[in-house]
């Protein structure tokens, strides 16, 4: 959002005081509803009087009538708006106007988004265009510069590399906040030259230096911190929340895997009180949740269902959030603050019937009223630098009539394993409870062959998936058993121009195509939540899913190969504890 005013404008201030001492009139009045006070933990009543973006008076109820447009929020919960500390777009599948489109309506006012998927698509190309796309619109989009591009160097090749020299460019552009969440773990801690050019030049823009820190305990989450870095959303366990928190780190508890956060709450019912560092953010969102579930809006409503204090849970969504950005004007309703506000039902539903953001209001009854504008900058497409595919290219070759394989055991926390395997003609019949991941470099940077790893661990399949959404690189991936079925979902997206396909019988059962990077739709976030529900309805038929570890979500982070343990990515067999790549999964 380019702010509509700046709040320190004389005449803005002189407007306010004069509206605040009943010397003129507010341009809007809120009356008759409860304050959720963050600052204080209140639950109060109060009137709020607004003057153009700003926030003037919040008084006694009823103590004052006098203002151009009266809002009645009788029986309503008067907040802050709510921020998002951590997010990706591209996860939702649309496009920055799209996304605004839906989450203001929930109450969503500000995000802070690591363009980090394009980033690896088009590399500063792709991070110019998520500036842009992010200006003029109803949502604050506090950009941030992609800091792993790749995501895991010398394990995987993405659409462009990062150094420093690309990282002091982008910080240098006055909407980019800070550097996004660095997942070089290993870099970091090994004082790599790379990490090291990444890291200090975000230390020496002075802006924010956010981490990604799975994993790390003790001596290793120590260092990471000494490294320069500030947050961490990668929490796995109540246990780890508390160090990470006990470590000083700013910590954004993440909506994205509801199993941990029951865990998280009663660690939190430890502390005397909820730290000031803890902050909240959904991360990765698929678009169906985003438009049913919600966003922010959701993430708040189950850590409340889980136990968390309204009060405190809210206190995180917004005032914490503010003071970890430095943005002195957000994150509270309060004279002198921005007048982003929300109107909530209730707080078992945390449902937002009016939004106002800088003093506009721009959303009611769940629908928006601002109006939104086309992007002002062509959509990124043509990404898909793949020549179709055949069968064959989904076959592992070997001599003899037996081969020993090594296996990426388990979906998420992977495991190195062996497993044997029947050779007929030189192709290797892959062993039962077993599939095939291939990943083919789609960024034109290297050859599009296929590298065919095995899973274990990954239930039972009677098809093929393929997707452009892989983080981090986003390279094409394809997982089966039958050669024909990964093929025919391959070239369905070759053909699309990226996104996610289902086949099954040699054919495509289900397609939904994301032709911005390979990533995004710019149709409304109803009609890619529709399809997207459709192509997971399709992939339930032919895979037996295992919650909550083997999920749907598994399949976009299966090449993640900047966690510790085994991934197949574009180079190879890869380790990202160790830094081994191995060309094969043949041993």
């Amino acid at each position: 959002m380019g702010e509509p005013h700046d709040l320190n404008d004389a005449a803005l201030r002189d407007r306010a005081v004069r509206a605040a001492r009943g010397l003129a009139p507010f341009d809007i009045l809120i009356t008759g509803g409860m304050l959720a006070d963050v600052a204080t933990s209140e639950i109060r009543a109060a009137d709020i009087g607004i003057v153009g973006p700003m926030i003037a008076s919040v008084h006694p109820p009823g103590s004052r009538s006098d203002a151009v447009r009266v809002i009645n929020a009788s029986g309503k919960i008067i907040a802050p708006g709510l921020i998002d500390m951590h997010m990706h777009i591209e996860s939702s599948m649309v496009t920055p106007r799209r996304y605004a489109e839906t989450v203001v309506p929930q109450g969503t006012t500000t995000v802070c988004w690591d363009p980090h998927e394009v980033g690896n698509v088009l590399g500063l190309t792709g991070v110019r265009w998520a500036v842009a796309a992010s200006r003029d619109l109803p949502l604050r989009v506090l950009v941030m510069a992609p800091s792993c591009v790749p995501s895991a160097p010398g394990l995987e090749l993405a659409g462009a590399e990062f150094e420093g020299a690309e990282m002091a460019e982008m910080l240098s552009w006055p909407e980019v906040i800070g550097v996004a969440e660095v997942m070089d773990m290993r870099g970091v801690l090994e004082r790599s030259a790379h990490m090291g050019g990444i890291v200090g030049a975000g230390l020496a823009s002075g802006k924010l230096v956010c981490g990604h820190a799975r994993g790390l305990t003790g001596a290793d989450l120590h260092g990471f911190l000494a490294g320069g870095i500030g947050s961490d959303h990668e929490i796995t366990t109540g246990e780890d929340l508390l160090a990470k928190l006990r470590a000083g780190l700013t910590v954004e508890l993440r909506g994205s895997h509801d199993y941990v956060l029951p865990g998280a709450v009663q660690a939190l019912a430890t502390l005397p009180h909820v730290p000031q560092t803890l902050t909240i953010c959904t991360d990765d969102i698929f678009p169906d949740d985003l438009t049913t579930a919600g966003g922010m809006r959701d993430v708040l409503r189950r850590l409340i269902a889980y136990g968390m204090r309204p009060i405190d849970a809210l206190r995180c969504a917004t005032l914490n959030a503010a003071m970890r950005l430095g943005r002195r004007d957000l994150g509270l309703v309060a004279p002198g603050r921005r007048a982003d506000i929300v109107l909530f039902e209730d707080f078992s539903t945390m449902r937002a019937v009016m939004v106002l953001a800088s003093g506009a209001v721009v959303a009611e009854g769940g629908a928006l009223v601002a109006p939104i504008r086309r992007d002002p900058v062509r959509l990124p497409v043509d990404t898909m630098h793949v020549a179709p595919l055949t069968p064959s290219d989904f076959q592992l070759r070997a001599g003899g009539d037996s081969a020993k394989l090594r296996t990426v055991n388990k979906p998420r926390f992977t495991e190195w394993s062996t497993a044997e395997a029947v050779v007929e003609n030189g192709i290797v019949h892959l062993p039962e409870q077993t599939i095939m991941m291939a990943v083919i470099h789609r960024h034109g940077r290297a050859p599009a062959a296929p590298v065919l790893g095995v899973l274990e661990g990954w239930s039972s399949w009677r098809g093929a998936i393929a997707t452009t959404v892989a983080h981090d690189s986003h390279n094409l991936v394809v997982f089966g058993r039958d050669p024909a079925d990964m093929a025919a979902a391959a070239n369905a997206l070759i053909a699309c121009g990226g996104g996610m396909a289902v086949a099954a019988g040699g054919k495509v059962t289900a397609l939904l195509p994301l032709p911005v990077c390979g990533l995004l739709s710019d149709a409304p976030a109803p009609d890619v939540a529709a399809g997207f529900a459709a192509l997971k309805a399709a992939a339930d038929a032919i895979v037996e899913w295992q919650p909550p570890i083997l999920t749907f979500k598994a399949i976009v982070g299966a090449s993640l190969a900047c966690n510790p343990g085994p991934h197949v990515t574009d180079r190879g067999i890869t380790d990202g504890s160790t830094g081994e790549v191995f060309a094969s999964a043949l041993i």
